[in-house]
């Protein structure tokens, strides 16, 4: 299905490295807003730091892919250490095809970490790359979030997750 995450979870450290070798995955794209911060927030998600650590010693790239603009993701970006690529416009795979190139990793091997089915699982879909969907940090207030939460949980009861 379109919209359908290969894996939901509740937040980033969640994902571990037997997850990723199951889904034979050795990058990952990583969203910012309710996923690694919250909504244009500057603060880590919990657990974050040593999560990448763990990452990183293992091998797994990490790249960070995100709507927001560079004045917001930059300072993100450095403060955990990670390169990025900004105003990514997901769902359209165009961005996805340039951080593909970056990474220099085979797409089948590459999964993008996010927290929205209309944005970053179909934009996963539609760049051929497995997606994995997180619970928002905290719920966006505004109205725009709201309509597109109420469709996720509806798409989720379709899916069963």
């Amino acid at each position: 299905m379109l919209f359908k995450p290969n894996v939901k979870l509740n937040n980033i450290t969640d994902i571990s490295l037997q997850l990723l070798n199951e889904l034979d995955i050795k990058a990952l794209l990583l969203d910012v807003d309710n996923t690694l911060s919250t909504h244009h927030g500057q603060d880590l998600a919990n657990g974050l730091l040593d999560w990448i650590t763990v990452m990183q010693n293992a091998g797994i790239k990490l790249l960070i892919l995100s709507n927001s603009k560079n004045k917001r993701v930059e300072p993100f970006a450095k403060k955990i250490g990670l390169d990025f690529i900004p105003l990514a416009l997901k769902p359209l795979p165009f961005k996805f095809f340039a951080a593909f190139k970056k990474l220099k990793i085979k797409r089948k091997h590459i999964a993008l970490v996010g927290d929205q089915l209309f944005t970053d699982s179909l934009g996963a879909h539609l760049s051929g790359i497995k997606s994995v969907i997180l619970d928002p940090i905290l719920p966006e207030p505004m109205l725009s979030f709201r309509i597109r939460r109420f469709f996720e949980k509806q798409l989720y009861k379709i899916y069963k997750f």
